[in-house]
């Protein structure tokens, strides 16, 4: 299932690479943690790379801000991850995280339509077909404010610098996620969890300067997969505040 931000945006199918991993029986049902967050396999979408569920305490923590360091092959994409906006998504990122699930991943899409400019990253198949095998609910943004390109005011500012999910319809979040590095315009469907330091947005205009890879099809494309090759060496927990 492509992770997409517009549905409306047309994209050729794509195939998941890498090899198969064991899956649940087809009678089996899904197995879904018990805390707030209910963590849920998805038996019709084997990981990318095998990880188990997440934890998922009662208390799941909802205050202060982690660090990550996140090393890139075109220079460095600092992290912050805000708990308080979305801590399911925060814990399962980190989990993610810390199983090495995001080291050595391409990111697959770059997108510079006139209201949309982000890098979406995080499926180690480089397809944009990937996942880690869960899904998880919307923590959905309540703050942002209207576009000011949309005059029907359904569509929000993902302003530049926000860190966001990328999904397949509601409550399908995964390991995919996208970083705007130009002021945007969605519908607030996309869960807000974070934010890029300044050396990333510096980062993320060289990636985005370098263009899209043109196609057979389309000589200018404006989505696709990114000239630069910006893949995430490592993605760590550096601190905590």
């Amino acid at each position: 299932m492509r992770r997409a931000l517009i549905s409306a945006c047309a994209a050729a199918a794509l195939v998941v690479s890498g090899g198969s991993v064991a899956t649940a029986s087809d009678s089996a049902p899904p197995r879904t943690t018990h805390g707030p967050c209910q963590y849920s396999q998805t038996p019709d979408e084997p990981p990318a790379r095998r990880v188990p569920l997440p934890p998922d305490p009662r208390r799941t923590p909802d205050r202060g801000t982690v660090d990550l360091a996140v090393p890139t092959s075109q220079g460095p994409l600092p992290l912050r991850l805000d708990r308080a906006k979305a801590p399911c998504t925060v814990q399962s990122f980190l989990h993610l995280a810390r199983h090495g699930f995001y080291d050595r991943t391409v990111c697959h899409r770059l997108t510079a339509y006139p209201t949309l400019k982000v890098l979406q990253c995080g499926d180690p198949t480089g397809t944009g077909e990937g996942g880690p095998g869960y899904k998880y609910k919307d923590e959905l943004p309540v703050d942002l404010p209207p576009a000011a390109t949309d005059p029907t005011g359904a569509r929000r500012l993902y302003g530049r610098g926000l860190l966001a999910m990328a999904n397949a319809g509601p409550n399908t979040n995964g390991s995919q996620f996208f970083v705007v590095y130009g002021d945007s315009a969605l519908r607030p469907n996309y869960t807000v969890f974070g934010t890029v330091g300044p050396a990333g947005l510096a980062t993320l205009d060289k990636v985005a300067a370098g263009g899209i890879e043109p196609t057979a099809e389309n000589p200018a494309p404006v989505d696709g997969t990114p000239a630069l090759r910006t893949e995430l060496l490592h993605v760590r927990p550096s601190c905590r505040h």
